[in-house]
């Protein structure tokens, strides 16, 4: 899976970034590298999160998949 992140310049110094595809996900880093480390993790603990367990109707059926 390949997914777009937009890299800026902070203020304070080094970076930040955020992923537009996944709302309210966004990290930071001192360096370059440290800032794709924090990417890699970010998006995966967005990914993850259960907000609630899905309700089976008589008309559907609930599936979890792996992307």
């Amino acid at each position: 899976m390949k997914i777009k992140v937009v890299i800026h310049d902070a203020e304070e110094g080094g970076f930040w970034a955020e992923v537009p595809s996944i709302p309210g996900c966004a990290t930071q880093g001192d360096t370059f590298e440290e800032l794709l480390q924090n990417l890699y993790e970010a998006i995966e603990g967005c990914l993850s999160v259960d907000l609630e367990e899905p309700k089976s109707t008589d008309a559907g059926r609930v599936l979890e998949i792996a992307i």
